[in-house]
């Protein structure tokens, strides 16, 4: 197998706040080894580029621990009916809130804008591949992910005292970055199938309502009975049953939510096909958009 020799260019979308030598150099053609070194270069840009915005990083990182922190905190210590630690349970949901806003807004806003601006019009006319932008947004999101994860948990261990097992939670972290992964293509859709000027509030729209009411901030069983009755036809109530299920037992669970687990089969299927019913929509979102360019 030979690899390409031609430089490839490694390349990040130039933010309002970046110089214009930032903006020129952003698109500089750099030689590269390989496949995997272009990939491991653009995924250092992203990275880079959304490090160089502290809001962006603060914000991602610091709303789901600052919920925890007045939810969570404020019910550690108290036992579920198999002794559960209700600040455990919490740790999931608002990790899994967490993660799933990453991905829906990295992937549905932040693409949504960068193709607005022409961004990645001129990426498709460089010689750099588009899978590597698209995995590295992915692998950008699974950073911050690991990270909004260990926050949450850390918070919850020191300040709350709540008792965490190294391998629970090795094994609810795995899953939480499955989401990530799981719901990117929930947001590439939305990037592409809708304007980019409305990306912002319909990712709102989109989230807020699927995180409501899948009962990561509280128990199903709290909500009217239309919205109880709408939880499991959203994909967001099946990703928050897979990660309570690692936390605690069944009945635990069901004391917590409100709601039964039911089988972890159908929990899996429902997460599952989200990606891979809005990853058709992506691509084919992202082909439209392609053909509209030559047009």
């Amino acid at each position: 197998m030979t690899t390409s020799t031609h430089p490839t260019t490694v390349a990040t979308h130039p933010g309002p706040g970046r110089t214009s030598a930032a903006r020129s150099a952003s698109a500089t053609a750099v030689p590269t080894g390989g496949r995997l070194s272009l990939l491991g270069a653009q995924i250092l840009a992203e990275l880079r580029q959304n490090w160089r915005v502290p809001e962006y990083a603060i914000g991602v990182l610091a709303v789901p621990v600052i919920l925890y922190a007045m939810f969570g905190l404020t019910n550690a210590g108290r036992l579920l009916p198999e002794g559960t630690d209700v600040g455990a349970v919490l740790i999931g949901s608002f990790a899994a809130y967490g993660v799933v806003s990453l991905a829906i807004f990295t992937f549905g806003v932040d693409v949504a804008q960068e193709r607005g601006s022409g961004w990645l019009r001129r990426l498709r006319s460089t010689p750099m591949p588009m899978w590597a932008y698209f995995a590295a947004k992915i692998t950008m999101a699974l950073v911050f992910s690991a990270l909004i994860i260990a926050g949450v948990t850390l918070l919850a261990v020191l300040a709350g005292g709540v008792p965490v097992e190294a391998a629970r939670m090795a094994r609810v972290s795995l899953l939480l970055l499955a989401g990530t992964v799981a719901f990117s293509t929930m947001g590439f859709a939305m990037a592409f199938w809708f304007r980019p000027k409305a990306a912002s509030a319909i990712g709102n729209l989109t989230f807020l309502p699927l995180s409501f009411v899948s009962g990561f901030f509280q128990p199903l069983g709290s909500l009217p009975q239309f919205l109880q009755d709408a939880a499991p036809w959203l994909p967001t109530y099946h990703f928050g049953a897979l990660v309570w299920s690692e936390l605690a037992p069944a009945r635990d669970v069901a004391a917590m939510t409100g709601a039964a687990s039911g089988p972890m089969t159908g929990h899996i299927l429902w997460v599952v096909g989200t990606f891979v019913v809005f990853g058709a929509l992506a691509i084919a979102g992202y082909r439209r958009d392609a053909q509209r360019e030559k047009a």
